[in-house]
């Protein structure tokens, strides 16, 4: 593994190696080369050091209620239940039932790895 003086050092190469190497670079180019092999460093480094975790289901219902446009109200009937129980989700006052999930899944098209967490 990689210091963080290594990976900061990395980040500014990468820098510089986008600036010569592109799509039309062979893969034997000695810079391409270069350019992968610290990319994979710099990689492995960000995720032991920065992880993204999975978001909170609540937080990707909100997202997508932003993105169709839609109320707890348009919600509810979309999933097939009452304002009330959607704000209960949402605030987490409830627990989601494996219908509702299935509904979450279905009608929202939110992955079952973020549901089920």
């Amino acid at each position: 593994m990689i210091s963080e003086k290594q990976h900061d050092a990395y980040l500014l190469r990468i820098k510089d190696l986008l600036k010569v190497v592109n799509n039309s670079t062979p893969a034997d180019d000695p810079r391409n080369i270069e350019l992968g092999k610290i990319s994979v460093l710099v990689a492995e480094y960000q995720e032991e050091h920065f992880p993204i975790g999975v978001p909170a289901l609540v937080d990707v219902i909100k997202l997508r209620m932003e993105e169709k446009g839609l109320k707890q109200k348009d919600l509810a009937e979309l999933l097939g239940t009452t304002t009330s129980r959607i704000s209960e989700y949402i605030r987490g006052k409830r627990e989601i039932t494996l219908h509702m999930a299935k509904q979450i899944h279905k009608k929202l098209d939110i992955d079952a790895s973020i549901i089920l967490q």
